[in-house]
């Protein structure tokens, strides 16, 4: 063989290894590739169970991974699923869209609450928050949900009746029916309205498939009155401004075992301090304290509290639970058929003590078996949760307002005709 061939002989299979080589490098990366996708997607889905369109998103979006750095201080136990709430969040925050008809005078019930402040704050948090807020679309076709801007609070507060206020209610939203095509598309399923005085669930009798069909955010939810869990929304009660800092690490100075103030306007409260107002290691007044008067006495009790008695009222529902909260102080819910807020979203027992209302006769003893290591862990767990229950002008990330609106999120799936 001359010289040229063995040469070219040479080069041809330097040619051939060198291809081999990279073909096998090639296959070689592939299979690296697809195990290291597999075992990605192996510990998504082992971790949490969670719908496809959320997966998807996770593996496309950017903006969601680099979300999943800044809520790590939401993913504790205190959540029924909070990796499930992080990504359900976080696909909130960038894609929901709700829609306020623009109907009413401002001046008169609609649009704007009378006031910030009061026991039926939440109601004016919530339509103020909603216009600060980027969820807002002006384009009715971008919409998940539409909201109906009729508030009871400013209505009761102008001295309206009962029957008026109903008709007043029924006239708008019949009004709302007629002039736009978006009700009659679900029969107003994909509608909602807020409202945190009990007046204001009774306002809305008048149309039936506003209770039937429509989301009611109401503050006072309770499953002997008509209220529907899976889809209406339990609003919390806050009183703000809170007169006092929030309670915080304060163990050491819970020295007593447990307190109530106020009237006897339920069976529950009348029970409640009929039994147990002399008791020497339960702080259980007859009489209301005022929240705003002297040194703010009332307040500063929840400080030294271990537990705080949370019975309903005239309704199940109670600003004190909110109190509670704030003030670092464990509530216990002394109210039967009450969905709390958040229900779905957090769990209760971790951070609060649920007491049926026939136990009532067994209350200091069932607070006294409490462990000072269980109390402990529901202090340190209540503190975890105190932000949700909090509202802020403008809102901000994980408050009430963004709380109700991931509870009308997780609602929102509604076919359109």
């Amino acid at each position: 063989m001359s010289a040229a061939k063995a040469s070219q002989a040479a080069s041809s299979t330097t040619v051939c290894s060198l291809r081999s080589s990279m073909l096998t490098l090639s296959i070689l990366t592939l299979i690296s590739f697809t195990f290291f996708s597999l075992k990605y997607l192996q510990s998504i889905t082992t971790t949490s169970t969670i719908s496809p369109s959320s997966l998807s998103s996770l593996l496309t979006s950017k903006a969601v991974k680099d979300e999943e750095i800044d809520d790590e201080e939401v993913l504790t136990d205190v959540f029924h699923s909070p990796e499930v709430f992080r990504l359900n969040y976080a696909e909130m925050e960038r894609k929901f869209k709700v829609y306020i008809y623009p109907d009413g005078d401002p001046n008169t019930y609609y649009q704007t609450p009378r006031k910030l402040t009061g026991k039926y704050a939440s109601e004016g948090y919530f339509f103020q928050n909603l216009r600060e807020s980027k969820f807002v679309t002006d384009d009715p076709d971008q919409a998940h949900l539409f909201f109906i801007p009729i508030s009871s609070h400013k209505m009761r507060g102008k001295g309206i009746s009962y029957d008026n206020m109903t008709v007043i209610v029924q006239k708008y939203v019949e009004g709302l029916m007629t002039k736009y095509p978006h009700w009659n598309r679900t029969l107003g399923a994909d509608h909602f309205f807020v409202t945190c005085h009990d007046v204001g669930v009774r306002a809305t009798e008048g149309l039936p498939f506003l209770i039937k069909n429509s989301i009611r955010v109401v503050c006072s939810p309770s499953y002997n009155v008509g209220f529907i869990p899976h889809k209406d929304v339990a609003l919390p009660q806050v009183l703000q401004p809170f007169a006092l800092p929030a309670g915080g690490n304060d163990i050491e100075n819970r020295t007593n075992l447990g307190f109530w103030a106020g009237h006897r306007n339920s069976k529950i409260r009348v029970v409640l301090a009929r039994i147990w107002e002399n008791d020497t290691e339960l702080d259980i007044s007859n009489n209301r304290i005022s929240r705003a008067t002297g040194p703010l006495l009332y307040q500063k009790r929840f400080y030294t509290m271990k537990f705080c008695i949370c019975p309903g009222g005239s309704q199940v529902n109670s600003a004190r639970i909110a109190d509670s909260i704030h003030y670092g102080c464990v509530p216990v819910i002394l109210s039967d058929y009450y969905d709390l807020p958040f229900n779905d979203i957090l769990d209760w027992k971790k951070f609060s003590v649920i007491v049926r209302e026939k136990d009532v006769y067994q209350l200091k003893q069932i607070l006294k078996n409490k462990a000072q290591e269980e109390f402990v862990t529901l202090h340190n767990n209540l503190l975890k949760i105190q932000k949700h229950f909090q509202w802020n002008s403008p809102p901000i990330k994980h408050d009430a307002f963004h709380m109700v609106m991931y509870e009308l999120w997780l609602r929102h799936h509604v076919i359109k005709y």
